[in-house]
């Protein structure tokens, strides 16, 4: 229908009493002439593609009872004042934009009966009117999506015809009112995803009499304590969902009373104990998800008469011993099998035709040798997931071979693969993600076709150049094939290969030649790295066109540049590591003083780098200013898909490679809240920057192996978080800050080979510290360093060899770990692969150094996938 259409409809037909124009795709604008239609009873027009501003003047109409704009998520407006005259029995308006507050004349509506108001586009804020309890007729609530805040007004517990009461995902605190016992008429309530108070499940001991209540969600609102007994008392119970709070103790056996139970949700609690007998009594489930809690013992052979069941969720327990296979697949009706991370060993011979068609297979971790024989008779299956196993050789082409036309998902990373059959192309028509990672895949990267988004073989042993084929995944979200024996140039076609592109990790290759203008029209890319590999030239400047770019590595390459300052202007940049390249010449003072706002990660080490550091530089790293609570991982969600009644994400977490605290770390996740900057090994003179000092968020500041001189800023004693310091080989005089003993969280400390003179402070952590923090300055004494100092002496001290050898010796230091002070420092991350090396300083002859390459470089394999390895579930 065109929008004249809608607007002469309107006036042509004044008496009109129902328009009903539900599912036609108008994309029109509501006409205000519809306000005039003084007859009209009944307004339905869900799902027609509205958009603009929605007349308010309809809610009002003085004989209308029925508004429905459903699933229009561009139509936005607010909602008016009720006149308390109007007749209004349903008023729907889901899935929509609408925006401002619930105003209080809400409770005018003494007819209303239906209210829904959940959308995800709701921008409804403030409190929830108290107004509302006075709906006398009001049957059914959902307010789902909304932004209201504050406490739930207890005058809900006023509505004596409630039956359906939904609140999920608003931003209510404080506790679910008492009042709330008062609902006797309630059959289905769902009270999820709100910050309300920590209490105990106990409190809520009113629900445990409301004896009509058919379904229950408690979910995501921090309940804790054990489930009550009286929990047997809703005996009309079909749906029960505690899950994602923190719920410890056992399944009480009284929930065996609930007979007409069809959908149990536990998942992601602290439950333990083992799966009770009496569950298999409760032949009506369809689905059981006791995922993620601490249940243990043996899987009962007996839950094969569950003859329901449809969806079986066991993951991440600590169950253990042998699961044969065959007992499930006993389950006519099932469709979904999670039993990944737990300790199980898993066996199945059946090849039976009549098998239950799956959908969902998730078996990682489960001790498996050889692919399940009942693949090749799966014809439905879209998701599998067999990582973390012992399955070794080729992937025989019927493993999908039946599901060749639903595959969306298959995850083998994790194994001991070497192939895939010789017959086999990963060209599933709607296959989206695919991980191979940590396998031991030889020759060319399997080949994919367009539908796919997440192609993921990284950590294997591929050889050759990237092939054609790569050019032509254009819906591809990640490409990561780190960590392979690839060579050859990056192909031109990385420019515009898929603006949908959020992932680009080609790490630990052998590329080589110039790094091709990627992405020149912008995109959404998130992650680039190219680290660890022979690429040369300059950074390519179409860089600067992604704005949504976090994290860039470009680590041991032979880039020759200068400091890339244009990308300060993208303001997502968070990780920003150039180390062992090529770059060199001074670092520039930055035109504007908003650039790299939120950069926490500066890594420019081993390099050429002149001259002296920039104050305007450090005054523009707001981002590490301030400490920061948010202890969560730099990742990427993985685009969801849905099956049933649950939803799953895979996480793709960015990792990187760094010197830190002497050592070499890989962090296969990285916190948002770690902020290091190490400028070591270049060729940076003046003094150290008093600027410094003011990112109070810094932990680790590794200005080693540099031309720095003057005197150590007592500021940096202003770096409370700091917990590694490196100033070490640099021509530094003076004494060193008493203030600096003020770091509670140093534990690594080296100001070796300096021309430092004095007694080294005492107190805190300083006195954790040994002689090779403080080594070669003569002029240094201290009570526990190798020279003691006396009252009388001067301590002057004489300049050190290394200020009197200068660039221009052949001097060559090993520079090995110091000693960690005894203070444990704040632990930030995840760290694995901590491997020490001892470095050998090569310094340039002149002007200029020797580039070094590490050669070490993260673990090839490991036990722990990151891909789908458990799946988030949101019920409405």
């Amino acid at each position: 229908m065109q929008p004249l259409g809608l607007r002469s409809l309107a006036q042509n037909l004044t008496s009109l009493e129902v328009l009903s124009l539900g599912v036609v795709a108008m994309s029109a604008k509501v006409p205000n002439t519809l306000a005039n239609l003084s007859s009209l009873r009944a307004l339905q027009m869900d799902v027609c593609d509205l958009h603009g501003v929605f007349p308010s003047a309809i809610f009002n109409l003085p004989k209308l009872i029925y508004l429905g704009v459903a699933d229009n998520k561009a139509l936005i407006g607010q909602l008016p004042y009720f006149n308390s005259s109007s007749p209004l029995k349903q008023l729907r308006v889901p899935g929509t934009s609408f925006s401002g507050k619930l105003p209080a004349s809400i409770g005018n509506l003494r007819s209303l009966e239906f209210l829904d108001l959940n959308s995800e586009t709701c921008n409804l804020t403030g409190s929830l009117p108290a107004s509302i309890g006075k709906l006398p007729s009001l049957s059914y609530l959902d307010i789902s999506g909304c932004q209201f805040s504050g406490s739930l007004p207890s005058s809900i517990g006023h509505l004596p015809s409630l039956s359906h009461l939904i609140i999920i995902g608003c931003n209510f605190s404080g506790s679910i009112p008492a009042s709330f016992a008062n609902l006797s008429n309630l059959e289905y309530l769902s009270v999820s995803m709100s910050p309300f108070t920590a209490q105990t499940i106990s409190y809520l001991s009113w629900i445990w009499k409301i004896k009509k209540l058919a379904s229950l969600y408690l979910q995501k609102i921090n309940l804790y304590g054990e489930i009550p007994p009286s929990i047997g008392n809703l005996s009309q119970l079909v749906e029960l969902s505690f899950l994602g709070n923190q719920l410890s103790g056992t399944i009480p056996s009284l929930l065996r009373n609930l007979t007409r139970l069809t959908t149990l949700y536990l998942r992601s609690n602290q439950l333990s104990g083992y799966i009770p007998s009496w569950l298999m009594s409760m032949t009506r489930l369809v689905i059981l998800d006791l995922a993620i809690n601490n249940f243990h013992g043996e899987i009962p052979s007996s839950i094969s008469q569950l003859q329901n069941l449809q969806v079986l969720f066991l993951v991440k327990n600590k169950f253990s011993g042998t699961v044969e296979l065959d007992n499930f697949l006993k389950l006519k009706q099932l469709m979904v099998l999670q039993l990944s991370f737990n300790k199980l060993s898993c066996h199945t011979s059946s090849t039976n035709v009549n098998l239950p068609q799956l959908r969902v297979l998730g078996l990682a971790s489960c001790n498996l040798s050889e692919f399940p024989a009942f693949l090749q008779n799966q014809e439905s299956m879209h998701w599998l997931d067999l990582s973390n196993n012992n399955i070794r050789g080729e992937m025989p082409f019927w493993v999908l071979n039946g599901s060749s036309n639903s595959m969306e998902y298959l995850n083998l990373s994790h194994n001991f693969l070497t192939g895939l059959d010789r017959y086999y192309s990963i060209n599933p028509l709607h296959m989206y993600t695919i991980d191979l990672s940590h396998n031991m895949l030889q020759g060319p990267p399997p080949e994919a076709s367009s539908p796919i988004m997440f192609y993921i073989v990284s950590n294997n042993r591929l050889t050759r150049a990237l092939p054609p084929w790569i050019c032509n995944l254009r819906l591809v979200i990640t490409l990561d094939l780190s960590s392979n024996d690839l060579t050859g140039v990056l192909p031109v076609c990385l420019g515009n290969i898929s603006e949908s592109l959020m992932i680009l990790n080609l790490k630990g290759n052998n590329f080589c030649g110039n790094i091709p203008e990627l992405l020149v029209r912008g995109t959404r890319l998130m992650m680039l790295d190219l680290s660890d590999n022979q690429l040369q030239g300059n950074l390519p400047r179409s860089l600067a066109n992604c704005k949504m770019l976090e994290f860039i590595n470009f680590a041991n390459n032979l880039i020759v540049d200068s400091f890339p300052s244009w990308l300060g202007s993208l303001p997502e940049l968070r990780v920003l590591i150039l180390r062992s390249n090529k770059f060199h010449h001074v670092i520039e003072r930055p035109q504007s003083s908003q650039t790299f706002l939120k950069l926490r990660i500066l890594d420019l080490s081993i390099n050429a780098f002149v001259g002296k550091l920039p104050v305007e530089f450090f005054h523009s790293l707001n981002g590490m200013k301030s400490e920061t609570g948010n202890f969560t991982y730099m990742h990427k969600n993985l685009l969801p898909r849905w099956y049933f009644s649950f939803t799953y994400y895979g996480n793709y977490d960015f990792s990187m490679t760094m010197i830190y605290k002497g050592l070499v770390l890989y962090y296969p996740k990285i916190s948002k809240a770690l902020i290091v900057i190490d400028l070591s090994s270049n060729l940076f003179e003046g003094e150290i920057l008093g600027a410094i000092g003011d990112l109070k968020g810094l932990q680790g500041l590794n200005l080693s192996n540099n031309l720095l001189t003057g005197q150590i800023p007592p500021l940096l004693g202003n770096l409370k978080a700091l917990e590694s310091l490196d100033l070490s080989l640099n021509k530094l005089s003076g004494q060193i800050p008493q203030k600096l003993t003020e770091l509670g969280f140093l534990s690594v400390l080296n100001m070796s080979y300096n021309n430092l003179t004095g007694s080294v402070p005492r107190g805190k952590q300083f006195d954790t510290f040994s002689n090779d923090s403080f080594k070669g300055n003569s002029g240094l004494c201290g009570e526990f360093i190798s020279t003691k100092c006396q009252d009388s002496e001067d301590k002057s001290g004489q300049p050190s060899t290394h200020q009197e050898e200068g660039l221009g010796s052949a001097i060559e230091l090993d520079w090995k770990i110091v000693l960690l002070g005894y203070g444990s420092g704040l632990v930030i991350g995840v760290v694995l692969g901590n491997a020490f090396i001892s470095w050998k300083h090569d310094w340039f002859e002149g002007n200029a150094r020797r580039r070094r390459r590490p050669s070490q470089k993260p673990p090839r394999r490991g036990r722990n996938s990151w891909f789908g390895k458990f799946f988030n579930f949101y019920r409405y």
